[in-house]
This record gives structure tokens, C-alpha cells and sequence, in this order.
């Protein structure tokens, strides 16, 4: 922690800083999809990188329309990895996908 005006804050060292913002990881967030897009269809698109965890398009609660993104979670970073560098701004159900690592709320 470090004090600035009688305040406690939280300091990360820059590296640490550097790493999270990077944020290597095994999951990805996936924007720009079309809104009849599912997750089965989003699994598939996905699924010849590697191992898949976990596939979620992120929903309205009214309707239960899709929001245009969602997220896709790997076994392995590798595959993320791969993933990421391979599908970004490719076409899925006619639209350009953009991805790129999910960040931590």
C-alpha cells in the first residue's frame, strides 16, 4: 500500500501493472458478433483452436436477444493464444469479429 495525502492506496509495481494489462489468458472476449449468433454457433467457430471450457453470448434479460459479444474460454492460454491470432476480424454469420484477451472486472 502507499499513503498520498493521508489516503492508502493499492501500488502495484510496474511490471505487475504491464502483465495485467496484457493479461495473458485463456479467456477471450468476443465483440462485434452478428445478434442471431448463439453459443453453439460461437463453440463451433472456436472450437478448431482447442479445448473449449466455456462459451457465453451475453444476453439481453427482456428479450433474451444477443448484446453482439460474448466470451470463449480455453483450456490452455496456447489455444486462446492461437485463437486470438487466427478469428480477429474474421467473418462469422456476416459480420467482423473483433477479440481480444477478457479483462478482470
Amino acid at each position: 500500500m502507499l499513503a498520498v495525502n493521508g489516503v492508502y492506496r493499492f501500488y502495484s509495481p510496474p511490471l505487475f501493472r504491464w502483465m495485467t494489462w496484457r493479461h495473458s489468458s485463456s479467456k477471450l472476449f468476443v465483440g462485434g458478433l452478428s445478434y442471431d449468433t448463439n453459443e453453439p454457433v460461437l463453440k463451433e467457430a472456436f472450437e478448431k483452436h482447442g479445448e473449449i471450457i466455456e462459451v457465453n453470448v451475453i444476453c439481453d434479460h427482456k428479450s433474451g436477444k444477443s448484446k453482439g459479444y460474448g466470451f470463449v474460454h480455453f483450456v490452455s492460454e496456447d489455444s486462446a493464444s492461437k485463437a486470438l491470432a487466427e478469428m480477429d476480424d474474421q467473418v462469422l454469420d456476416g459480420r467482423n469479429i473483433r477479440i481480444e484477451y477478457a479483462r478482470k472486472k
